[in-house]
């Protein structure tokens, strides 16, 4: 009978408690959108059911080296990635290496979109530093507002280690909701008018250009931004790959299986670090509400700024104020977005290709934010 009961207190019967069941039924709720809904599957997927791993109750501190936070599990050793900021560069590189920026090159100004809309980082910022976060902590949680799940584990895992699991939930989180979130905001913001504009088609963007614009961009954004080097140099790195036409095979790889590998590894150990027992506080349901704040006030940041924009620019080339919204950095949802609200004003006008500009400098935006401010807060 001794062995029994001993065999019972090493179940997940003996240890579960009420936040065991809340997160195992977040991670359902996650699944339930990665799988029926479709929203964003590659990154859900993994996210919900690293969240049913990380909440398997278990007796702690019994040397059975299971928990994502126990020193020498396996668990652990592939949570190092996250804590050292290994995976989002990895991440940066894949994205390069499938990006075209040709749009971004033959328009230019769209740049300024993506720069508006980091507006929601600096905002949330001073918010959540109002609300009594340490600095470091505050901008963290505020570079949710750029809707780039890497970016942001990146930033926190130099800022605030202990937010990791909060702040990766709540922006992969806000980065698959964007069909629900963004649309209500860019209609709320922009006239029946403004949706109807039709914008020029971007120009032929010759090869030189796109073999120097990583290069170009690289020096740019790194002397300004030192501190995002290890994002911007792989993002810009793996663009170059693409585009010169000579590394095809690395290129290929990159945008492949390199980066299907660092998704899956990057998903499964940030759900799991939502271990109830350290994971559900009130500091944790503070951080979604302000990266749901973070996030609105990019979205609405892009939309305004772009109706700015055309205050200056001569009839015929005044921009469709919906493209602001992809500003933030979400790949290419955002953009995907301002393309199903500009057809559902005008059946015939494609939004896509001037989309993907200010989405692309979104990417590079949130990545210059977050060197910014570690430059300031470490």
């Amino acid at each position: 009978m001794k062995g029994l009961e001993n065999f019972y207190h090493y179940t997940g019967f003996y240890n579960v408690t009420p936040g065991h069941i809340i997160m195992i039924l977040v991670a359902f709720f996650f699944l339930y959108l990665a799988i029926k809904k479709k929203y964003e599957p590659l990154l859900l997927v993994p996210i919900g059911f690293g969240i049913i791993i990380g909440n398997i109750p278990f007796l702690q501190d019994a040397g059975l080296q299971l928990g994502i936070y126990e020193d020498g599990s396996v668990m652990n050793y592939l949570y190092q990635g996250v804590l050292k900021g290994v995976y989002p560069p990895l991440i940066f590189l894949g994205i390069g290496a499938m990006t075209d920026f040709s749009t971004l090159i033959s328009n230019p100004k769209l740049v300024l979109l993506g720069a508006a809309a980091q507006i929601g980082i600096f905002l949330t910022f001073f918010g959540a530093i109002a609300l009594a976060f340490d600095t470091g902590p505050a901008g963290a949680i505020a570079i949710i507002g750029g809707a780039d799940g890497p970016t942001a584990i990146f930033l926190s895992s130099r800022l605030a280690p202990d937010l990791i699991g909060s702040i990766a939930i709540a922006a992969y989180s806000y980065m698959a909701l964007v069909p629900v979130i963004q649309p209500p905001i860019m209609r709320l913001l922009t006239n029946d008018k403004e949706r109807r504009i039709r914008m020029k088609p971007p120009r032929a963007v010759s090869k030189t250009e796109k073999i120097l614009f990583p290069i170009v961009g690289l020096l740019l954004t790194t002397f300004i931004a030192p501190a995002a080097l290890p994002l911007l140099g792989m993002l810009f790195f793996g663009n170059l790959l693409k585009e010169s036409m000579v590394t095809e095979r690395l290129a290929e790889t990159a945008r492949t299986s390199m980066i299907d590998i660092v998704t899956i590894l990057l998903g499964i150990t940030v759900g799991a670090s939502t271990q109830a027992t350290t994971f559900l506080t009130p500091e944790s349901i503070l951080i979604f509400v302000l990266g749901a704040f973070s996030f609105m006030i990019a979205t609405a940041g892009g939309v305004l700024f772009a109706k700015l924009m055309n205050v200056f620019l001569k009839e015929g080339n005044k921009l469709n104020p919906l493209i602001g919204a992809a500003g933030v950095s979400a790949v290419p949802d955002s953009a995907r977005v301002v393309q199903h609200e500009g057809l559902r004003y005008d059946s015939s006008n494609h939004l896509l290709m001037h989309a993907m500009a200010p989405n692309v400098a979104g990417v590079i935006g949130s990545a210059i934010a977050a060197g910014l401010l570690m430059s300031f807060l470490m």
